[in-house]
Protein backbone atom coordinates (compact mmCIF):
# COMPACT_ATOMS: atom_id res chain seq x y z
CA UNK A 1 0.00 0.00 0.00
CA UNK A 2 1.24 3.45 -0.80
CA UNK A 3 3.09 5.10 2.07
CA UNK A 4 2.91 8.52 0.42
CA UNK A 5 -0.02 10.86 0.94
CA UNK A 6 -2.58 10.24 -1.80
CA UNK A 7 -4.58 13.05 -3.43
CA UNK A 8 -7.55 14.45 -1.59
CA UNK A 9 -10.60 14.35 -3.86
CA UNK A 10 -11.13 12.77 -7.28
CA UNK A 11 -9.73 15.71 -9.23
CA UNK A 12 -6.64 16.31 -7.11
CA UNK A 13 -3.40 15.32 -8.90
CA UNK A 14 -1.42 12.36 -7.61
CA UNK A 15 2.09 13.04 -6.35
CA UNK A 16 4.77 11.25 -8.36
CA UNK A 17 5.88 9.30 -5.29
CA UNK A 18 2.33 8.15 -4.50
CA UNK A 19 1.85 6.75 -8.01
CA UNK A 20 5.22 4.99 -7.84
CA UNK A 21 4.46 3.58 -4.39
CA UNK A 22 1.17 2.26 -5.70
CA UNK A 23 2.97 0.47 -8.55
CA UNK A 24 5.66 -1.04 -6.34
CA UNK A 25 3.09 -2.19 -3.78
CA UNK A 26 1.47 -4.27 -6.52
CA UNK A 27 4.43 -5.54 -8.53
CA UNK A 28 6.10 -8.56 -6.95
CA UNK A 29 9.24 -10.50 -7.90
CA UNK A 30 8.72 -13.30 -10.37
CA UNK A 31 8.86 -16.91 -9.21
CA UNK A 32 12.38 -18.41 -9.25
CA UNK A 33 13.34 -20.86 -12.00
CA UNK A 34 16.38 -22.99 -12.80
CA UNK A 35 18.30 -21.68 -15.82
CA UNK A 36 21.37 -22.66 -17.78
CA UNK A 37 24.29 -20.40 -16.89
CA UNK A 38 24.30 -18.22 -20.00
CA UNK A 39 20.52 -17.83 -19.85
CA UNK A 40 20.90 -16.53 -16.29
CA UNK A 41 23.10 -13.57 -17.24
CA UNK A 42 21.76 -10.41 -15.64
CA UNK A 43 19.40 -12.33 -13.36
CA UNK A 44 19.22 -12.21 -9.56
CA UNK A 45 20.40 -15.30 -7.68
CA UNK A 46 17.87 -16.67 -5.18
CA UNK A 47 20.08 -19.20 -3.39
CA UNK A 48 23.37 -19.14 -1.56
CA UNK A 49 26.00 -21.01 -3.55
CA UNK A 50 28.70 -22.73 -1.50
CA UNK A 51 32.00 -24.02 -2.83
CA UNK A 52 31.81 -27.80 -3.44
CA UNK A 53 35.49 -28.14 -4.34
CA UNK A 54 38.38 -25.83 -3.50
CA UNK A 55 39.79 -23.68 -6.30
CA UNK A 56 42.32 -24.39 -7.51
CA UNK A 57 41.76 -28.04 -6.58
CA UNK A 58 45.52 -28.73 -6.72
CA UNK A 59 48.75 -26.75 -6.45
CA UNK A 60 49.80 -25.56 -9.91
CA UNK A 61 52.26 -23.31 -11.66
CA UNK A 62 51.53 -19.66 -12.32
CA UNK A 63 54.42 -19.40 -14.81
CA UNK A 64 55.99 -21.22 -17.71
CA UNK A 65 59.31 -22.49 -16.34
CA UNK A 66 60.76 -25.32 -14.31
CA UNK A 67 59.40 -27.05 -11.22
CA UNK A 68 62.30 -27.56 -8.82
CA UNK A 69 63.29 -27.86 -5.18
CA UNK A 70 64.13 -24.43 -3.77
CA UNK A 71 67.00 -25.92 -1.77
CA UNK A 72 68.74 -26.93 -5.01
CA UNK A 73 68.98 -23.28 -6.11
CA UNK A 74 71.01 -22.00 -3.14
CA UNK A 75 73.75 -19.72 -4.36
CA UNK A 76 72.53 -19.54 -7.98
CA UNK A 77 73.59 -16.39 -9.83
CA UNK A 78 74.46 -14.95 -13.23
CA UNK A 79 78.07 -15.97 -12.85
CA UNK A 80 77.35 -19.22 -11.02
CA UNK A 81 74.24 -20.89 -12.43
CA UNK A 82 72.92 -24.10 -10.93
CA UNK A 83 72.60 -26.97 -13.38
CA UNK A 84 69.68 -29.37 -12.93
CA UNK A 85 68.71 -32.53 -14.76
CA UNK A 86 65.44 -32.18 -16.74
CA UNK A 87 63.39 -35.33 -16.29
CA UNK A 88 60.29 -34.47 -18.31
CA UNK A 89 57.40 -32.09 -19.04
CA UNK A 90 54.33 -31.14 -17.01
CA UNK A 91 51.66 -29.54 -19.20
CA UNK A 92 48.25 -28.27 -18.17
CA UNK A 93 45.91 -31.25 -18.00
CA UNK A 94 46.16 -34.67 -16.37
CA UNK A 95 49.21 -34.95 -14.12
CA UNK A 96 52.31 -36.52 -15.65
CA UNK A 97 53.08 -38.15 -12.29
CA UNK A 98 56.76 -37.25 -12.64
CA UNK A 99 58.39 -36.66 -9.23
CA UNK A 100 61.21 -34.18 -8.72
CA UNK A 101 64.18 -35.50 -6.79
CA UNK A 102 67.27 -33.69 -5.57
CA UNK A 103 69.11 -32.03 -8.45
CA UNK A 104 66.20 -32.53 -10.87
CA UNK A 105 63.72 -30.27 -12.65
CA UNK A 106 60.51 -30.76 -14.62
CA UNK A 107 59.73 -28.32 -17.39
CA UNK A 108 56.29 -26.99 -16.43
CA UNK A 109 53.60 -24.91 -18.12
CA UNK A 110 51.21 -22.40 -16.59
CA UNK A 111 48.33 -24.23 -14.90
CA UNK A 112 50.06 -27.60 -14.77
CA UNK A 113 49.96 -29.51 -11.45
CA UNK A 114 53.08 -29.05 -9.35
CA UNK A 115 55.01 -32.36 -9.43
CA UNK A 116 55.59 -34.28 -6.25
CA UNK A 117 58.84 -33.27 -4.60
CA UNK A 118 58.94 -29.78 -6.16
CA UNK A 119 58.18 -26.78 -3.98
CA UNK A 120 58.80 -23.84 -6.31
CA UNK A 121 58.78 -22.79 -9.96
CA UNK A 122 61.50 -20.74 -11.64
CA UNK A 123 60.33 -18.77 -14.70
CA UNK A 124 61.91 -19.79 -17.98
CA UNK A 125 63.41 -16.27 -18.22
CA UNK A 126 65.62 -17.13 -15.22
CA UNK A 127 67.11 -20.08 -17.12
CA UNK A 128 68.93 -20.93 -20.32
CA UNK A 129 65.91 -22.96 -21.49
CA UNK A 130 68.14 -26.03 -21.77
CA UNK A 131 70.13 -24.48 -24.62
CA UNK A 132 73.42 -24.16 -22.76
CA UNK A 133 73.81 -20.41 -23.25
CA UNK A 134 72.53 -17.33 -21.42
CA UNK A 135 69.00 -16.49 -20.17
CA UNK A 136 66.17 -16.98 -22.71
CA UNK A 137 62.83 -15.24 -23.02
CA UNK A 138 60.72 -18.23 -24.07
CA UNK A 139 60.59 -21.99 -24.35
CA UNK A 140 61.16 -23.79 -27.61
CA UNK A 141 57.83 -25.34 -28.70
CA UNK A 142 57.61 -29.00 -27.78
CA UNK A 143 56.38 -29.91 -31.27
CA UNK A 144 59.59 -28.65 -32.87
CA UNK A 145 62.06 -29.54 -30.09
CA UNK A 146 60.79 -32.44 -27.96
CA UNK A 147 64.27 -32.88 -26.56
CA UNK A 148 63.59 -29.83 -24.37
CA UNK A 149 61.89 -32.17 -21.92
CA UNK A 150 65.22 -33.83 -21.20
CA UNK A 151 68.88 -32.91 -20.85
CA UNK A 152 69.93 -30.18 -18.44
CA UNK A 153 68.89 -26.64 -17.60
CA UNK A 154 70.95 -23.88 -16.05
CA UNK A 155 69.20 -21.63 -13.49
CA UNK A 156 70.65 -18.15 -12.92
CA UNK A 157 68.59 -17.02 -9.88
CA UNK A 158 67.43 -18.62 -6.63
CA UNK A 159 63.76 -18.86 -5.62
CA UNK A 160 61.93 -19.12 -2.31
CA UNK A 161 59.70 -22.13 -1.57
CA UNK A 162 56.21 -21.52 -2.94
CA UNK A 163 57.33 -18.93 -5.49
CA UNK A 164 55.14 -18.89 -8.62
CA UNK A 165 52.97 -21.65 -7.22
CA UNK A 166 49.19 -21.33 -6.86
CA UNK A 167 48.38 -23.22 -3.69
CA UNK A 168 45.34 -25.50 -3.58
CA UNK A 169 42.37 -23.51 -2.26
CA UNK A 170 44.14 -20.17 -2.66
CA UNK A 171 41.10 -18.81 -4.56
CA UNK A 172 38.12 -20.29 -2.70
CA UNK A 173 37.94 -23.19 -0.25
CA UNK A 174 35.44 -26.01 -0.01
CA UNK A 175 32.48 -24.97 2.12
CA UNK A 176 33.03 -21.22 1.63
CA UNK A 177 30.17 -19.00 0.46
CA UNK A 178 30.85 -18.41 -3.23
CA UNK A 179 27.84 -16.22 -4.08
CA UNK A 180 25.08 -14.96 -1.80
CA UNK A 181 21.40 -14.89 -2.66
CA UNK A 182 20.58 -11.52 -4.19
CA UNK A 183 23.75 -11.39 -6.30
CA UNK A 184 23.24 -10.13 -9.84
CA UNK A 185 24.89 -12.61 -12.19
CA UNK A 186 27.34 -10.90 -14.52
CA UNK A 187 30.20 -12.46 -16.51
CA UNK A 188 32.56 -12.89 -13.50
CA UNK A 189 29.86 -14.53 -11.39
CA UNK A 190 28.88 -16.88 -14.21
CA UNK A 191 32.55 -17.73 -14.67
CA UNK A 192 32.85 -18.62 -10.99
CA UNK A 193 29.77 -20.83 -11.15
CA UNK A 194 31.20 -22.64 -14.16
CA UNK A 195 34.56 -23.05 -12.38
CA UNK A 196 32.69 -24.63 -9.48
CA UNK A 197 31.10 -27.13 -11.86
CA UNK A 198 27.61 -25.63 -11.88
CA UNK A 199 25.77 -25.78 -15.21
CA UNK A 200 22.45 -24.38 -13.94
CA UNK A 201 21.48 -21.89 -11.27
CA UNK A 202 18.24 -20.82 -9.56
CA UNK A 203 17.32 -17.20 -10.28
CA UNK A 204 14.48 -14.76 -10.74
CA UNK A 205 13.92 -14.76 -14.50
CA UNK A 206 14.17 -11.64 -16.61
CA UNK A 207 10.68 -10.10 -16.85
CA UNK A 208 8.85 -10.38 -20.17
CA UNK A 209 7.58 -6.95 -21.18
CA UNK A 210 5.14 -6.33 -24.03
CA UNK A 211 5.23 -2.81 -25.48
CA UNK A 212 2.36 -1.39 -27.54
CA UNK A 213 2.07 2.06 -29.08
CA UNK A 214 -1.38 3.36 -29.98
CA UNK A 215 -2.60 5.88 -32.52
CA UNK A 216 -4.03 5.69 -36.03
CA UNK A 217 -1.47 8.27 -37.11
CA UNK A 218 1.47 5.94 -36.47
CA UNK A 219 3.34 4.35 -39.35
CA UNK A 220 6.09 1.74 -39.21
CA UNK A 221 9.58 3.24 -39.81
CA UNK A 222 10.66 2.57 -43.37
CA UNK A 223 7.19 3.17 -44.76
CA UNK A 224 6.10 6.36 -46.54
CA UNK A 225 4.07 8.92 -44.65
CA UNK A 226 0.71 10.19 -45.84
CA UNK A 227 -0.48 13.63 -44.72
CA UNK A 228 -1.14 13.66 -40.98
CA UNK A 229 0.94 10.55 -40.27
CA UNK A 230 4.14 10.15 -38.25
CA UNK A 231 6.53 7.28 -37.74
CA UNK A 232 6.10 5.19 -34.62
CA UNK A 233 9.07 5.99 -32.38
CA UNK A 234 7.65 5.28 -28.93
CA UNK A 235 7.45 1.51 -29.28
CA UNK A 236 11.09 1.38 -30.36
CA UNK A 237 12.34 3.67 -27.59
CA UNK A 238 10.31 1.92 -24.89
CA UNK A 239 11.23 -1.59 -26.04
CA UNK A 240 14.91 -0.62 -26.02
CA UNK A 241 14.48 0.96 -22.58
CA UNK A 242 12.85 -2.21 -21.26
CA UNK A 243 15.76 -4.29 -22.52
CA UNK A 244 18.19 -1.81 -20.99
CA UNK A 245 16.37 -2.28 -17.66
CA UNK A 246 16.96 -6.04 -17.86
CA UNK A 247 13.73 -7.28 -19.45
CA UNK A 248 13.00 -9.56 -22.36
CA UNK A 249 10.97 -7.07 -24.37
CA UNK A 250 8.52 -7.68 -27.19
CA UNK A 251 7.50 -4.82 -29.46
CA UNK A 252 4.01 -5.02 -30.93
CA UNK A 253 3.20 -2.98 -34.04
CA UNK A 254 1.25 0.24 -33.51
CA UNK A 255 -2.47 -0.25 -32.76
CA UNK A 256 -5.01 2.09 -34.31
CA UNK A 257 -7.65 4.01 -32.38
CA UNK A 258 -10.06 1.12 -31.92
CA UNK A 259 -10.86 -0.10 -28.42
CA UNK A 260 -11.91 -3.64 -29.41
CA UNK A 261 -8.74 -4.18 -31.44
CA UNK A 262 -6.60 -2.92 -28.56
CA UNK A 263 -8.32 -5.18 -26.00
CA UNK A 264 -8.00 -8.19 -28.30
CA UNK A 265 -4.32 -7.46 -28.91
CA UNK A 266 -3.55 -7.11 -25.20
CA UNK A 267 -5.51 -10.29 -24.44
CA UNK A 268 -3.44 -12.18 -27.03
CA UNK A 269 -0.19 -10.81 -25.60
CA UNK A 270 -0.89 -11.70 -21.96
CA UNK A 271 0.36 -15.25 -22.49
CA UNK A 272 3.91 -13.93 -22.87
CA UNK A 273 3.73 -10.85 -20.62
CA UNK A 274 4.82 -10.26 -17.05
CA UNK A 275 4.18 -6.56 -17.66
CA UNK A 276 2.33 -4.65 -20.39
CA UNK A 277 3.35 -1.11 -21.35
CA UNK A 278 1.24 1.07 -23.62
CA UNK A 279 1.87 4.56 -24.91
CA UNK A 280 -0.70 7.11 -26.01
CA UNK A 281 -4.43 7.38 -25.54
CA UNK A 282 -4.52 8.14 -21.80
CA UNK A 283 -5.65 11.76 -21.70
CA UNK A 284 -9.11 13.34 -22.06
CA UNK A 285 -9.60 13.40 -25.84
CA UNK A 286 -12.35 11.69 -27.82
CA UNK A 287 -9.82 9.33 -29.40
CA UNK A 288 -7.90 8.30 -26.30
CA UNK A 289 -8.26 4.61 -27.06
CA UNK A 290 -6.26 3.16 -24.16
CA UNK A 291 -8.44 4.91 -21.63
CA UNK A 292 -11.55 3.81 -23.50
CA UNK A 293 -10.41 0.22 -23.89
CA UNK A 294 -9.09 -0.42 -20.37
CA UNK A 295 -11.54 1.51 -18.22
CA UNK A 296 -13.81 -1.09 -16.64
CA UNK A 297 -12.07 -3.99 -18.43
CA UNK A 298 -10.59 -6.76 -16.29
CA UNK A 299 -9.17 -9.04 -18.96
CA UNK A 300 -11.03 -11.93 -17.31
CA UNK A 301 -13.63 -14.14 -19.04
CA UNK A 302 -17.22 -13.40 -18.11
CA UNK A 303 -17.55 -16.81 -16.44
CA UNK A 304 -14.63 -15.97 -14.17
CA UNK A 305 -16.08 -12.61 -13.25
CA UNK A 306 -19.66 -13.76 -12.68
CA UNK A 307 -19.77 -17.54 -12.27
CA UNK A 308 -17.15 -17.66 -9.54
CA UNK A 309 -18.31 -14.57 -7.72
CA UNK A 310 -14.89 -12.93 -7.94
CA UNK A 311 -14.65 -9.28 -6.98
CA UNK A 312 -13.38 -7.60 -10.13
CA UNK A 313 -13.99 -4.00 -9.19
CA UNK A 314 -12.03 -1.35 -11.03
CA UNK A 315 -10.78 2.15 -10.40
CA UNK A 316 -8.93 3.66 -7.47
CA UNK A 317 -10.88 1.82 -4.73
CA UNK A 318 -10.22 -1.60 -6.24
CA UNK A 319 -6.56 -0.82 -6.81
CA UNK A 320 -6.15 0.36 -3.25
CA UNK A 321 -7.72 -2.89 -2.04
CA UNK A 322 -5.40 -4.85 -4.31
CA UNK A 323 -2.37 -3.08 -2.87
CA UNK A 324 -3.52 -3.73 0.68
CA UNK A 325 -3.81 -7.42 -0.14
CA UNK A 326 -0.35 -7.48 -1.68
CA UNK A 327 1.27 -5.52 1.12
CA UNK A 328 -0.35 -7.61 3.86
CA UNK A 329 0.10 -11.07 2.37
CA UNK A 330 3.17 -11.07 0.13
CA UNK A 331 6.66 -11.08 1.66
CA UNK A 332 9.84 -9.44 0.40
CA UNK A 333 11.81 -10.58 -2.65
CA UNK A 334 13.64 -13.45 -0.93
CA UNK A 335 10.46 -15.25 0.11
CA UNK A 336 10.21 -18.91 1.07
CA UNK A 337 8.20 -21.27 -1.16
CA UNK A 338 5.20 -21.30 1.22
CA UNK A 339 5.04 -17.52 1.16
CA UNK A 340 5.38 -17.53 -2.63
CA UNK A 341 2.32 -19.79 -2.77
CA UNK A 342 0.44 -17.27 -0.62
CA UNK A 343 1.49 -14.54 -3.04
CA UNK A 344 0.08 -16.60 -5.91
CA UNK A 345 -3.21 -16.77 -4.08
CA UNK A 346 -3.20 -13.04 -3.42
CA UNK A 347 -2.63 -12.34 -7.10
CA UNK A 348 -5.38 -14.74 -8.14
CA UNK A 349 -7.93 -13.10 -5.83
CA UNK A 350 -6.93 -9.46 -6.29
CA UNK A 351 -9.34 -7.17 -8.13
CA UNK A 352 -8.47 -6.31 -11.71
CA UNK A 353 -8.71 -3.04 -13.60
CA UNK A 354 -6.72 -0.04 -14.73
CA UNK A 355 -7.13 3.35 -13.08
CA UNK A 356 -6.27 6.55 -14.95
CA UNK A 357 -4.80 9.46 -13.03
CA UNK A 358 -3.47 12.95 -13.37
CA UNK A 359 -0.03 13.26 -11.81
CA UNK A 360 1.57 16.39 -10.41
CA UNK A 361 4.42 16.23 -12.91
CA UNK A 362 5.58 17.60 -16.25
CA UNK A 363 5.96 15.96 -18.68
CA UNK A 364 3.78 12.91 -18.11
CA UNK A 365 0.71 14.23 -16.36
CA UNK A 366 -1.79 11.55 -17.56
CA UNK A 367 -0.95 8.00 -16.43
CA UNK A 368 -2.71 4.68 -16.08
CA UNK A 369 -1.92 1.70 -13.86
CA UNK A 370 -3.58 -1.53 -12.80
CA UNK A 371 -3.67 -5.28 -13.35
CA UNK A 372 -5.62 -7.40 -15.82
CA UNK A 373 -6.09 -11.04 -16.78
CA UNK A 374 -5.94 -14.33 -14.93
CA UNK A 375 -2.42 -13.70 -13.62
CA UNK A 376 -3.10 -10.09 -12.57
CA UNK A 377 -0.55 -8.86 -15.10
CA UNK A 378 0.48 -5.28 -14.33
CA UNK A 379 -0.31 -2.68 -16.99
CA UNK A 380 1.38 0.70 -17.16
CA UNK A 381 -0.32 3.10 -19.57
CA UNK A 382 1.99 5.98 -20.50
CA UNK A 383 1.24 9.21 -22.37
CA UNK A 384 1.94 9.36 -26.09
CA UNK A 385 4.28 12.32 -26.51
CA UNK A 386 7.77 10.83 -26.88
CA UNK A 387 9.42 12.73 -24.04
CA UNK A 388 6.45 12.13 -21.74
CA UNK A 389 6.55 8.42 -22.54
CA UNK A 390 10.28 8.11 -21.96
CA UNK A 391 10.35 10.12 -18.73
CA UNK A 392 7.38 8.09 -17.46
CA UNK A 393 9.23 4.90 -18.32
CA UNK A 394 12.28 5.94 -16.32
CA UNK A 395 10.21 6.96 -13.30
CA UNK A 396 7.65 4.15 -13.20
CA UNK A 397 8.28 1.30 -15.66
CA UNK A 398 11.99 0.80 -15.03
CA UNK A 399 11.49 0.36 -11.25
CA UNK A 400 8.59 -2.04 -11.93
CA UNK A 401 10.75 -4.16 -14.25
CA UNK A 402 13.56 -4.31 -11.72
CA UNK A 403 11.12 -5.19 -8.93
CA UNK A 404 9.77 -8.07 -11.04
CA UNK A 405 13.35 -9.25 -11.59
CA UNK A 406 14.05 -9.25 -7.85
CA UNK A 407 16.52 -6.36 -7.77
CA UNK A 408 16.76 -4.33 -4.58
CA UNK A 409 18.24 -1.32 -6.39
CA UNK A 410 15.23 -0.22 -8.43
CA UNK A 411 15.98 3.34 -9.47
CA UNK A 412 18.41 5.32 -11.56
CA UNK A 413 21.13 6.99 -9.48
CA UNK A 414 20.60 10.61 -8.47
CA UNK A 415 23.16 13.30 -7.67
CA UNK A 416 23.18 16.97 -6.75
CA UNK A 417 24.56 19.35 -9.37
CA UNK A 418 24.78 23.08 -10.06
CA UNK A 419 22.54 24.48 -12.79
CA UNK A 420 24.53 25.76 -15.75
CA UNK A 421 22.09 27.89 -17.77
CA UNK A 422 22.04 31.43 -19.21
CA UNK A 423 18.80 32.33 -17.42
CA UNK A 424 16.37 31.07 -14.80
CA UNK A 425 14.47 27.87 -15.50
CA UNK A 426 10.71 28.19 -15.04
CA UNK A 427 8.34 25.46 -13.92
CA UNK A 428 4.55 25.24 -13.46
CA UNK A 429 3.32 25.61 -9.90
CA UNK A 430 2.45 22.39 -8.13
CA UNK A 431 4.15 20.09 -10.64
CA UNK A 432 7.47 18.30 -10.42
CA UNK A 433 9.25 19.05 -13.67
CA UNK A 434 11.81 16.79 -15.34
CA UNK A 435 13.95 18.68 -17.84
CA UNK A 436 16.25 16.92 -20.29
CA UNK A 437 19.84 17.80 -19.51
CA UNK A 438 23.49 16.88 -19.73
CA UNK A 439 25.53 16.27 -16.59
CA UNK A 440 29.30 16.56 -16.18
CA UNK A 441 31.75 17.65 -13.50
CA UNK A 442 29.09 18.54 -10.95
CA UNK A 443 27.16 20.77 -13.35
CA UNK A 444 23.91 20.15 -15.20
CA UNK A 445 22.91 21.93 -18.42
CA UNK A 446 19.36 21.84 -19.84
CA UNK A 447 19.04 20.46 -23.37
CA UNK A 448 16.23 21.79 -25.57
CA UNK A 449 12.97 23.19 -24.23
CA UNK A 450 10.32 21.76 -21.96
CA UNK A 451 7.96 20.64 -24.75
CA UNK A 452 7.25 16.92 -24.66
CA UNK A 453 7.58 16.32 -28.41
CA UNK A 454 11.27 17.29 -28.72
CA UNK A 455 12.83 13.93 -29.50
CA UNK A 456 16.06 15.47 -30.77
CA UNK A 457 16.78 17.05 -27.39
CA UNK A 458 15.96 13.79 -25.65
CA UNK A 459 18.54 11.97 -27.77
CA UNK A 460 21.23 14.41 -26.62
CA UNK A 461 20.36 14.17 -22.93
CA UNK A 462 22.04 11.90 -20.39
CA UNK A 463 20.18 13.16 -17.32
CA UNK A 464 16.94 14.64 -16.04
CA UNK A 465 17.06 17.92 -14.11
CA UNK A 466 14.39 17.87 -11.39
CA UNK A 467 12.50 21.01 -10.37
CA UNK A 468 10.43 20.29 -7.21
CA UNK A 469 6.67 20.86 -7.05
CA UNK A 470 7.04 23.80 -4.67
CA UNK A 471 9.36 25.72 -7.00
CA UNK A 472 8.31 27.80 -10.02
CA UNK A 473 11.83 28.77 -11.02
CA UNK A 474 15.45 27.76 -10.53
CA UNK A 475 18.29 30.23 -10.90
CA UNK A 476 21.61 29.55 -12.62
CA UNK A 477 24.15 28.40 -10.02
CA UNK A 478 21.53 26.76 -7.80
CA UNK A 479 22.01 23.15 -6.78
CA UNK A 480 19.31 20.72 -7.93
CA UNK A 481 18.58 17.00 -7.99
CA UNK A 482 19.64 15.20 -11.15
CA UNK A 483 18.58 11.75 -12.33
CA UNK A 484 21.42 10.09 -14.27
CA UNK A 485 20.18 8.15 -17.31
CA UNK A 486 23.43 6.57 -18.49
Amino acid sequence: MSTTTQPQGPEAPWPVTAHLDDILATVRPLEPIELQLLDAQGCVLVEDVTVPLSLPPFANSSMDGYAVRAADLAGAGEDAPVTLKVVGDAAAGPSSGLPVAEGEAVRIMTGAPLPEGADTVVPVEWTDGGLGAGPVDRMTPHSTAPEGASGAVRVFRPAEPGAHVRAAGSDVREGDLALAAGTVLGPPQLGLLAALGRDTVRVRPRPRVVVLATGSELVQPGESLAPGQIHDSNSFALTAAARDAGAIAFRVGAIGDDAETLRATIEDQLIRADLVVTSGGVSVGAYDVVKEALTGWTGLPEASAEGEGEDVGTGEDALAAQNRTAADNVPAAESVPEAEAEADGARAEAPRGVAFRKLAMQPGKPQGFGTIGRDATPVLALPGNPVSAYVSFELFVRPAIRALAGFTDLHRPTVRAVVDAPKALTSPAGRRQYLRARHADGRVTPVGGASSHLVGALARADALLVVPEERTSVEPGEEVEVVLLG
